[in-house]
């Protein structure tokens, strides 16, 4: 089978697509021929090896274990199912976030998978996992009539968080550029904010709190972000600097002990259920996933080279079966 292989750390130069065996699965696992795979910040922080932590998701500290397939969020149909599978058949649609995505066939842990409802498609549904399931954690924070700010509102992650707030009954601002402002208020947000125009000291010059705040890109300090933060309010951080070795870390640590309960770390694992959410908002028209690119198997290389080059509005997406 054919798979986007990833044989070292810095640039999109360390990636091919490469001829290697088909996967086995487990006794637990599934066995998908992948339909399409969604690319996500963790595939470009493993693909710059930074920070060093990741890396041992490539399983190497100097390079990715021989074999090491790029992608983790997929949706495809099984092919074949583990002994132990009792929920699951051949020919089923799936979505999961798992490893080795980027590939025409892809081990997927049954525990993991969730069912691909009809109606929506499988470019759709990997778009979903990860970046829809990660901020579906932070939305259900936000209440009907509470105000709701999320930086980054044009990404793979902010594009979900802005319609999943409008859906929950918030009144939504997103920060983003002047370019994708227009992105933003069709997906529902009241207020946008451009963050090249809009430095911290003038964040909330006006008077505005909010209830709750996402931050998704980190442009501005965590004492700017508390300082427009309703009473009672929740700052959600996913972002930050901290070094080479731990990434984010830092900061948010730092944050949630001088924030102490007003600031938290938004973190998710891997829920099923989450994703059954999200794909029955999606096939019911409620939210849409927001898709920059849509890149063919032979061009996943060039896929993760515009993953690498930011400025991405939405999600890019690896169509492995065209």
């Amino acid at each position: 089978m054919r798979a986007l292989i990833q044989s070292g750390y810095g640039s999109p130069g360390t990636v091919a697509l490469q001829e290697v065996p088909s996967p086995a699965p487990g006794a637990d696992d599934l066995l998908v021929r992948v339909q399409a795979a969604g690319l996500n910040a963790a595939d470009r922080f493993l693909l710059r090896g930074e920070p060093f932590a990741i890396r041992a998701l490539a399983g190497g500290l100097r390079r990715p274990r021989p074999g090491f397939v790029v992608g983790r969020a997929l949706a495809g149909r099984v092919e074949a199912v583990g002994e132990n599978v009792r929920d699951f058949v051949a020919g089923d649609e799936v979505m999961a976030e798992c490893t080795g995505a980027i590939a025409e066939l892809a081990v997927v842990p049954a525990g993991l998978a969730a069912r691909k409802p009809v109606g929506v498609t499988f470019a759709e549904a990997a778009a979903l996992p990860i970046a829809g399931t990660t901020v579906l954690a932070g939305v259900r924070r936000v209440s009907n009539g509470q105000r709701f700010l999320v930086t980054g509102a044009s990404g793979g992650i902010g594009t979900f968080a802005v319609q999943l707030a409008v859906a929950k009954g918030a009144t939504v601002a997103g920060v983003c550029s002047e370019r994708n402002a227009a992105l933003v208020r069709k997906l529902g947000a009241q207020q946008v904010i451009d963050y090249e125009k809009t430095g911290a000291d003038d964040l909330g010059a006006a008077g505005e709190r909010f209830d709750v705040i996402l931050d998704l890109a980190g442009n501005y300090p965590v004492a700017a972000l508390r300082r427009i933060l309703a009473p009672g309010g929740t700052l959600l951080l996913s972002v930050g600097t901290g070094g080479r070795w731990l990434g984010p870390a830092r900061r948010l640590l730092k944050a949630m002990i001088t924030g102490h309960r007003q600031v938290r770390a938004l973190t998710v694992r891997p829920d099923p259920a989450d994703l059954s959410e999200l794909a029955t908002m999606v096939a019911t028209g409620q939210i849409r996933p927001v898709i920059d690119g849509i890149y063919r198997l032979d061009e996943a290389p060039a896929a993760l080279d515009r993953l690498d080059r930011g400025w991405v509005a939405g999600k890019i997406i690896v169509a492995v079966v065209e």
